[in-house]
């Protein structure tokens, strides 16, 4: 008798500064899903981090790992962080690449927030550049008025889709290059 063999996913490390962030991985996976790729991603929510960049960072290298050490390596590592307190501490922000270069992982800057990220996805939307959080998010509401902090990944479906993410990675180079490393970039 043969055993059916289960293959084995790649595993994916991907921070998150909150749960909106975690959902929009888990969709992501699902894409990956979609498009016959069998990864991963582990999408960790990185708290308390309240939304300072450096301490996100060390908390992402810290719990990469803790997992590594109970699980195994991660091919890939990435945290999806807000720009918005970005150049606010010159030292810190170099503190941040170095520390990201040093253990391998690959920073995604949402510009200025999650919000205008995920404008971003939208087709009338794709080239906005809200210039605070609280526009972003203004904007957003308005163009897609379900909308809410933490949705689900299954609600996020409804305007989230391969085509959106292909939009949003045509106009922001550190999520394309994260999915070309993927190799999600090739089904969208």
């Amino acid at each position: 008798m043969s055993r059916l063999r289960i293959q084995q996913r790649t595993r994916i490390y991907l921070g998150c500064e909150g749960e909106s962030e975690q959902s929009y991985g888990k969709r992501l996976n699902e894409i990956a899903d979609a498009a016959g790729l069998s990864l991963f991603l582990d999408c960790d929510v990185l708290q308390p981090g309240g939304g300072d960049p450096l301490a996100l960072v060390r908390l992402a290298v810290r719990r990469v790992l803790e997992k590594v050490n109970k699980r195994g390596t991660f091919a890939y590592r990435a945290v999806l962080l807000d720009k918005d307190k970005l150049g606010q501490a010159l030292d810190r922000d170099r503190q941040i690449s170095a520390l990201a270069h040093e253990h391998r992982i690959h920073l995604i800057w949402q510009d200025p927030c999650h919000e205008g990220f995920l404008l971003r996805h939208l087709a009338e939307h794709t080239t906005m550049r809200p210039q605070n959080s609280d526009l972003a998010t203004q904007t957003l509401k308005k163009a897609w008025p379900e909308y809410r902090k933490g949705m689900p990944a299954s609600e996020l479906a409804a305007r989230i889709d391969r085509s959106a993410i292909g939009r949003a990675a045509s106009v922001e180079t550190d999520f394309c290059s994260f999915l070309r490393d993927l190799g999600l970039a090739a089904y969208l």
